[in-house]
C-alpha cells in the first residue's frame, strides 16, 4: 500500500513538472515546423476570410482548425475565433482572429496565417485592417442565399488590394444549394470564371482540405524584406491586466527577438521587446520571429502603441515614409454617460481600454446639465453603437448611459477662412450644440452613402418607394440573375443609420440585402430644431434635421415628450421651434387642487374669491417656477 501511495506521489509530481515547462519548451519550437526551425519565408502563407454575414466564415474556420489539429472535431467545439460574450451571444463575428496554423503538404510544413474577419458593414474596418496583412483572401459565397451587398463590398475591398482571390461556394450540401445558379452571378458582377470556383460544406467539412491546399498553391508567400532591420506594421492591440498592451503585428522587415531594444515610429523613447507569442489561436510563447509572420508581441505596461503604428528596431534609420491610413468616417455619434457620476472614473477606464482593442471608434470628452460629465464617441453605425455598450457591461462591469444617436455634418460660416490644420474652410459637427447661430452660415453639408441592395426582382417597386421616400436618388441597377437584381441609391446618412435596414427587410419579407459606401457630404437645406419648455431652451434635446422632416419630427418629438414628462405644480408648454417660429405645440396640464371643496354652504362670492386667489398663485408660480425634469425621464427622451 505504501509503495503505491509513493508511486501515485511520482506520478503527479512529474506531471507538474510536465505542465510547468512545457510552455518553456513549446517556446524553443519557434514558428515551428515541429522540428524547431524558423519557416523558410517561401512556406509562410497569409490569408484571411471575407463573406457577407452568416455565410459560413466561422464554421469554415473551424474546420480548418480541426484539419491542422488544433481543435478536435466535435460541436462543442463551435466558433472557436468568435471568443467574446457579445459574439456568442448574437452569433456575429465582431473582432478580426488571428490563428497560427502548422499544414504539412506535399512533404513540407507551411505555416498559415489565417484571419477570420466579421461580415457586417458597421465592422467593416476590421476587414480592411487584417487583408493589409494578407496576400490572399478565401471569397467565401453562401450556395443557398446567392451574392448579397457585403459579398459586393469584400470583393472590390480585395481587388483594390491586389489580393489573390479564391472564389468559394459554401453550405453545397443544403436542399435548397444552387451553385450553378450562384456560379452564373459570380461570372455576372465579378467576371469571376466559374471552373474556378470551389465548393465546400463548411459544416460537414466537404472540400475544406482542397481549399486549404488550394491556400498553399494559389497565394504567393509574403513579399519582404527578410535581412533588412526589424519592422512591423500593427494591426491590433488590446490590453492585459498583468502585461499591459499587446499587439499584433506583421513584421514586413527583419527579424524580432525576446529583449530586443525596439521603439515606435510615432515615438522616440526605446522599449524591450518582453513577451512574444504566435496565437494558435491560444497564445504560444516563441523566442524569435521572422519577416511575414503575424506575431503578438508586448514590451511591458508602459510600451504600448496603437493601431496603424509601426514597431522599429531602435537603430532604424527613417529613410521611408510611413504609408498613412485612410481616415475612418464615423458614421454616428452618440453621448456616453454613466450611470451615476459617482461611476465616472470606472467608465473613463473602462472606455479607453475597449476603445484600445476597438480603434474604430473616436473618443472626446462632453458634458450635459442634465447628466453630468460624459463622452461623445463616433461610431461605425448603430450595430457597432450597441455591441460596444454591451462590451463595456460585459467585459469591464461599466454601465453607460446612451444619448439618441445622430449623424455629423459640415457647416460653412459666412467669410472663413482655410482652417489650416484641416486644410477647408468647413465645420465638423458632431453635437448639434456646436452649431452656430443660422445667420453666421453660409451653407450646410449633408452626409450622404451610396446604397447597394440586392433583392429580388419582384419587390423592385416596394424598395424604389422606400428609398425615393427616405430621400434617395437612384443609379443604374445591374441583373445578377433573372431572379435577382442590384439596385443602388445615393442616400442620406441620417436616412439610412436609425431604421432603414430594419424597413428593407419587412418589405421584402427578409429576402433584400443592404450595404452602404461613404459618398462624401453635399449641401443640403438643414435647420437646427430646439424644443422649449415654458419658453426655456433645453439644450440636450436640440436636434439638426433636413428641412422637408423639420414638422413630421417637430410634432413626434413633442407629443413624445408630452406622455414622458411628468406633471407638474404647474401648466408646462412644450414648443418644438425653428428660427424662433413655433412648429408644434403640446400641453401638460398642471395638478389642480379643489380649493373649493371645505366649503359647506354660503355665498357664492366666497367660492370666486377662493378660485381667484388659487388663479392669482398659479400665475406667480408659473413666472418664477423652473420645470423640473427628473433625470430619468430625460434618459428615457434621449435614447430613443
Amino acid at each position: 500500500m505504501i509503495i503505491n501511495t509513493v508511486r501515485n506521489f511520482h506520478k503527479l509530481y512529474l506531471s507538474a513538472i510536465i505542465k510547468k515547462y512545457r510552455r518553456c519548451i513549446v517556446s524553443r519550437m519557434s514558428s515551428s515546423d515541429g522540428k524547431g526551425n524558423i519557416p523558410e519565408l517561401k512556406r509562410i502563407r497569409n490569408f484571411s476570410i471575407v463573406a457577407h454575414v452568416d455565410h459560413g466564415k466561422s464554421t469554415l474556420a473551424d474546420r480548418l482548425l480541426e484539419i491542422t489539429g488544433v481543435i478536435k472535431p466535435g460541436g462543442e467545439n463551435a466558433q472557436v475565433l468568435d471568443k467574446l460574450q457579445v459574439e456568442k451571444e448574437r452569433g456575429i463575428t465582431v473582432k478580426a482572429v488571428t490563428a497560427s496554423l502548422n499544414y504539412t503538404h506535399k512533404g513540407e510544413t507551411y505555416l498559415l496565417n489565417l484571419i477570420d474577419t466579421p461580415g457586417h458593414v458597421d465592422f467593416s474596418n476590421e476587414v480592411v485592417r487584417s487583408v493589409t496583412a494578407c496576400q490572399g483572401v478565401i471569397f467565401l459565397v453562401d450556395a443557398n442565399e446567392g451574392v448579397q451587398a457585403q459579398t459586393v463590398a469584400v470583393h472590390s475591398l480585395a481587388k483594390r488590394n491586389n489580393l489573390v482571390i479564391i472564389p468559394t461556394l459554401n453550405k453545397v450540401d443544403l436542399p435548397r444549394a444552387d451553385p450553378e445558379k450562384v456560379k452564373s452571378q459570380l461570372k455576372s458582377l465579378f467576371d469571376i470564371d466559374p471552373e474556378l470556383v470551389m465548393s465546400i460544406s463548411a459544416k460537414r467539412g466537404w472540400g475544406v482540405k482542397e481549399l486549404l491546399e488550394a491556400v498553399i498553391s494559389k497565394i504567393p508567400p509574403p513579399v519582404v524584406d527578410s535581412g533588412g532591420p526589424f519592422k512591423a506594421q500593427i494591426i491590433d492591440t488590446w490590453h492585459d491586466k498583468y502585461r499591459g498592451v499587446l499587439c499584433l503585428a506583421y513584421i514586413l522587415s527583419g527579424k524580432v527577438q525576446i529583449g530586443q531594444h525596439v521603439r515606435w515610429r510615432s515615438d522616440s523613447r526605446q522599449h524591450t521587446v518582453k513577451f512574444l507569442a504566435l496565437l494558435r489561436p491560444d497564445e504560444e510563447p516563441v523566442q524569435e520571429a521572422i519577416a511575414g509572420q503575424v506575431v503578438m508581441v508586448g514590451c511591458g505596461p508602459k510600451g504600448g502603441g496603437s493601431v496603424g503604428d509601426q514597431l522599429l528596431s531602435a537603430d532604424y534609420v527613417m529613410s521611408d515614409k510611413a504609408t498613412e491610413a485612410a481616415p475612418i468616417r464615423h458614421m454616428v455619434y452618440a453621448g456616453v454617460f454613466p450611470a451615476d457620476q459617482s461611476q465616472h472614473t470606472l467608465l473613463s477606464d473602462a472606455i479607453k481600454k475597449l476603445a484600445l482593442n476597438d480603434s474604430a471608434v473616436s473618443v472626446t470628452a462632453d458634458s450635459s446639465p442634465a447628466l453630468g460629465q460624459g463622452w461623445r464617441i463616433g461610431f461605425l453605425g448603430l450595430l457597432h453603437l450597441d455591441v460596444f455598450t454591451q462590451r463595456l457591461l460585459q467585459e469591464y462591469k461599466a454601465e453607460a448611459i446612451l444619448t439618441a444617436p445622430s449623424v455629423p455634418y459640415k457647416i460653412k460660416i459666412k467669410g472663413a477662412k482655410l482652417i489650416k490644420q484641416h486644410r477647408t474652410d468647413k465645420i465638423l459637427i458632431t453635437n448639434p450644440l456646436m452649431l452656430l447661430d443660422a445667420s453666421n452660415i453660409e451653407e450646410y453639408y449633408e452626409p450622404f452613402v451610396i446604397g447597394t441592395i440586392i433583392t429580388p426582382v419582384e419587390y423592385i417597386g416596394a424598395v424604389t418607394t422606400l428609398c425615393i421616400d427616405r430621400r434617395g436618388t437612384p443609379l443604374p441597377s445591374n441583373a445578377v440573375d433573372d431572379k435577382m437584381t442590384m439596385m443602388q441609391f445615393i442616400l442620406p446618412l441620417s436616412e439610412v443609420v436609425v431604421d432603414f435596414h430594419d424597413t428593407l427587410k419587412s418589405i421584402t419579407s427578409g429576402f433584400a440585402s443592404f450595404d452602404y459606401q461613404d459618398h462624401g457630404f453635399h449641401p443640403s437645406p438643414l435647420v437646427r430644431m430646439d424644443i422649449l419648455l415654458n419658453g426655456v431652451l433645453v439644450d440636450e434635446l436640440s436636434t439638426i434635421t433636413h428641412i422637408t422632416r423639420v414638422d413630421y419630427n417637430a410634432r413626434r418629438l413633442t407629443e413624445k415628450l408630452k406622455e414622458m414628462i411628468p406633471r407638474q405644480m404647474v401648466q408646462v408648454a412644450i414648443q418644438a421651434v425653428v428660427g424662433g417660429k413655433v412648429l408644434a405645440r403640446e400641453t401638460i396640464k398642471a395638478y389642480r387642487k379643489d380649493v373649493t371643496a371645505k366649503l359647506y354652504g354660503g355665498d357664492v362670492t366666497r367660492r370666486k374669491k377662493l378660485l381667484k386667489q388659487q388663479a392669482e398663485g398659479k400665475k406667480k408660480m408659473r413666472s418664477v417656477a423652473n420645470i423640473k425634469i427628473p433625470r430619468n425621464t430625460f434618459i428615457d427622451i434621449l435614447k430613443k
